[in-house]
Order: structure tokens, then sequence, then C-alpha cells
């Protein structure tokens, strides 16, 4: 794994904030308008995918960003009270997914049973929380916003892939699938079709499955899973395609996070 390179002035603002107090955080969810914003979520996704996935990123400047980015709106969330950007996504419209010659997922999945599908489709990606903002307020704002930007610009589809690291060997990824398939996947004429199957020879402890947090996030907004994974050779993990009927978010989530009238 290699570290986000950082210049020196970097470097001393970061050891200056780390040890600074914190103030009580106040999190604010905005679209990226202007690039130095964009750069930012590009270095946070850095970050967290080297530290998490072991990537390395060619970038000169150690950022994340591919051509998709151009296409796409980036929602990030501030700790405006810390001045930090603690989560970030990009959001992929039908329309614009044609311009840059398909969505991302297309990449790893033959997307062809959903080529049907009824409205506008929306795809969420390269989604990550500051691993000092995991406890969910964060993750919450991010989906509050998500939502309202789904039912405002009336979307009837929000699809995308959720990742489970295969960095323990595959044993949790193993324990996590027989769940998966039981519980969520979408019906068969809904099913995508990975461009690299996986088959993982470790053992099946079910008891010890733990959901990775933005799967376990996406599960509880109602999203299906829409069949095997596909092996993710630069990130070392398995992508599971998620499919959410807008329609069919859940009461509870709706009336926790979607804004009235």
């Amino acid at each position: 794994m290699q570290a986000v390179a950082l210049g020196q002035r970097e470097m001393n603002a970061a050891v200056v904030a780390a040890a600074a107090p914190r103030n009580k955080p106040k999190f604010e969810a905005r679209f990226v308008r202007h690039g130095r914003e964009l750069r930012q979520a590009q270095r946070l996704r850095a970050e967290v995918f080297g530290a998490e996935y072991g990537v390395r990123f060619d970038d000169p400047d150690g950022l994340d960003r591919d051509a998709f980015d151009d296409y796409c709106e980036h929602l990030n969330v501030y700790d405006v009270a810390n001045d930090l950007l603690i989560a970030t996504t990009r959001l992929l419209t039908g329309a614009k997914a044609r311009q840059a010659g398909s969505f991302y997922s297309a990449h790893e999945f033959d997307m062809t049973a959903l080529d049907k599908l009824p409205g506008q489709v929306l795809e969420i990606g390269r989604t990550c929380v500051h691993p000092e903002y995991r406890s969910g307020a964060a993750i919450t704002v991010l989906w509050s916003a998500l939502a309202d930007y789904l039912i405002t610009e009336d979307f009837s589809y929000l699809l995308g892939c959720a990742s489970i690291s295969l960095r323990d060997g595959g044993h949790n990824f193993a324990a996590i699938m027989p769940q998966l398939r039981e519980q969520h996947f979408v019906d068969q004429t809904l099913r995508v079709v990975p461009h690299r199957g996986l088959s993982i020879d470790a053992p099946v402890v079910p008891a010890a499955a733990s959901l990775p947090p933005l799967l376990k996030a996406y599960l509880r907004m109602g999203c299906k899973i829409g069949g095997e994974a596909c092996w993710d050779p630069e990130f070392h993990c398995a992508d599971v395609f998620v499919l959410l009927d807008v329609a069919a978010l859940s009461a509870r989530y709706a009336q926790r996070f979607l804004k009235a009238g």
C-alpha cells in the first residue's frame, strides 16, 4: 500500500489539525461547484481507498480521479464547525452516462437486463466516509441529501456498486453472500452478470459475517442486490451491484430523511 503523497506544508497542516481540539461537529451536505472542492473529494477518496484497499493511485497529485468525474455531480458532506470534508459520493445521470459512453458499473457488470427500466436512472459511486466520522451521523446527512435529490429530480431508480474487501482472504465475503442471496437479491429478470466472476474457497462462518458499513446503509435504504459479485482487481475487493426502486423507499426511511412537502 502506498500512502497518498503530501507536500511539507500539507503535512504540517495535517499535524496541527490532528493536534488541535475539535469543536462539536456540525454537518452540512452540498454539491461541488468549484474545482477546489472536487480536488478535496478526490483526495479524501484516495486517502480512504488507499488505506482500506491498498490501492495505489498513479495520479501525479496523489488523487483518485478518472474520466467519469467530469460527467458526475459530486456531493460532499462537511463538518463545518471544524472546516473538514468528511464524506463524498458522485452521481451520474443516465443522460450524462450516455455522454461518457456508459455507466461506471457497466465496466464490471453486463447490465442488459436493466435496459428497459422505466423512468430516469441515477448511478451512485465512489462513496467514502472519513474514518473518524463513521458513527452514522455523516452517512445520515449524505443519504438525506441524496434522497432529497432523487425525489426532487424525479429519478425512478438508483444503481451502483458496493464493495466487500477481500484482504482477509475472502472469509467475510464467503459469509456475507449466502445472506445476500437469500434475503436481498432482485428478481431473476433484473439480474446483472459480472464480467469477472468470483469464487472464493474460504471457510464459511455465518456468525462471523460483517456487512461493510456502506453496504449495510444501502440495504437499510431499501436497495436490493443485483446478482453475483464481480472481482475488482484494482481495489482487491468484491463488488456487488445495488439497485433501488425509488418508489419503494421504506416508510421509515422516507419519514426519517425526506423533507416534508
